[in-house]
């Protein structure tokens, strides 16, 4: 059954989601199984192989929080030392964070930095500029209590692996983490012509654009790596109950933190709870899968692991598309037996909430770093989220004041977020979209 889903569904569900190329591969009762379809770029000619490479977004995370934790297990790095202590950037008197935040923080999206910067400035960042620009962007108050996902905070992650091993962030974690795994990662990063595969934009009318990557060097630990499904699913078993990661040369009980529940993250329209770089899922037994999702420029990833049963499952597409067609397939396994534990972002687990007009107090500015939001009402009750100044999304609220956020350029899929009022006060203070939370101007 769950085979013929991967073989005969998986190519159809792409075709309905417009997506031109993929691989899904599954670790399941001790076997691995594999399958890819379409074309590493529409038109291209180039079919999809096994061991085609795909920019994985923010799955880059995952694999720099197991980096960290390897050097926090032979004590080159302290999880819950201030950041001011391990990295001399940060030791200056203009700095405005680290002298509170951890790696624990950042590695758990809870140390208040903001999600990102400009990419269009950073082409020739250095570490010391990037974090000197860093200081104006005063953290947003959640130090060490609530959950805000940062680009950012990997990026401070990369810089402290690079001064705790002195060597360059991708060197460290091809030596440590990658080559014992038998992966050879490509990066969206380097210099000259790259193998790997292709993003796509997918418009509204079906018809995909071919995309190029646009990251900039200085932010590889958050987002760089390009990998194939099978790459995904063997740093997954690393993650499972039992598993003795590489002998000699990766021990996986160092990584075990990551899948651990942090107290107080909560990832709100992201997952139902996040660890040490990985983040968490209820299945419907209530039971727990980590994993998480990454995407790029054009492309879309995504990882779970049942640490309990062994089972690994991992999805990479090469379209903006790529999540509706994930939600779809871990949908269709739920109904052959197979619980993924998929994180619902099309707002139907709201269903059953009383849908309320959006509090007037909503409306107004929010920011967070580089990333501002605008709130205006609308009629009918409804919201309308403007990013940049531009109107995005138009907001449907419910009685918890959650909402779901429904682009205005796409119909596809509907996101999560919520608006947050003071405990003390009761004024409405904080938005958070997609995990992401911002601070009322």
């Amino acid at each position: 059954m769950i085979l013929e889903v991967l073989t005969e569904r998986l190519p159809r569900l792409a075709r309905e989601h417009g997506v031109p190329g993929g691989q899904f591969a599954l670790h399941h009762e001790g076997a691995t199984h594999s399958v890819v379809f379409g074309e590493e770029r529409i038109g291209g000619g180039q079919p999809v192989r096994e061991d085609s490479k795909f920019p994985a977004g923010s799955l880059t995370k995952a694999f720099t929080a197991a980096l960290a934790m390897v050097l926090v297990d032979e004590g080159d790095l302290g999880l819950d030392r201030p950041l001011a202590g391990e990295l001399p950037e940060l030791r200056a008197p203009d700095a405005v964070f680290g002298t509170e935040q951890t790696l624990r923080q950042l590695l758990s999206h809870s140390s208040g930095l903001p999600p990102g910067r400009d990419s269009e400035d950073l082409a020739d960042a250095t570490r010391r500029g990037y974090l000197a620009d860093c200081a104006r962007m005063r953290p947003i108050p959640v130090c060490g209590s609530s959950f805000s996902y940062s680009n950012v905070g990997y990026c401070v992650t990369g810089f402290l692996i690079e001064h705790a091993a002195r060597m360059d962030w991708r060197e460290a974690l091809e030596s440590i983490v990658l080559d014992p795994l038998g992966i050879e990662a490509a990066s969206i990063t380097a210099d000259g012509p790259l193998p790997y595969v292709t993003g796509h934009a997918v418009r509204t009318s079906g018809a995909a654009t071919p995309v190029r990557q646009t990251l900039p060097r200085i932010e590889a630990s958050a987002g760089a790596l390009a990998l194939s499904a099978a790459d995904l699913v063997a740093f997954g078993l690393l993650h499972t109950d039992g598993s003795p990661g590489v002998p000699g040369l990766l021990d996986a009980r160092a990584l075990a933190p990551m899948r651990e529940p942090v107290p107080g993250a909560d990832p709100f329209g992201l997952a139902d709870g996040w660890g040490l770089g990985l983040s968490r899922y209820r299945a419907k037994d209530g039971t727990w899968r980590v994993g998480h999702d990454g995407t790029a420029d054009g492309t879309s990833c995504h990882l779970r692991i049942d640490p309990a049963t062994g089972t690994v499952a991992a999805l990479t597409t090469n379209a903006n598309t790529g999540m509706p067609l994930w939600e779809a397939l871990v949908a269709e396994l739920a109904e052959r037996g197979l619980d993924l534990a998929g994180y619902s972002y099309s707002g139907s687990d709201r269903a059953h909430r009383p849908r309320v007009p959006a509090p007037p107090d909503c409306a107004g500015h929010y920011e967070n770093g580089d990333t501002a939001y605008t709130i205006d009402l609308a009629a009918e009750g409804d919201a309308v989220l403007r990013v940049g100044g531009e109107p995005f999304a138009r907001l449907t609220v419910y009685d918890d004041l959650s909402f779901t956020m429904r682009e205005l350029a796409a119909t596809q899929l509907a996101y999560l977020g919520r608006f947050l009022r003071a405990p003390d006060t009761g004024v409405l203070e904080q938005i958070q979209v997609t995990g992401r939370r911002a601070q009322r101007v």
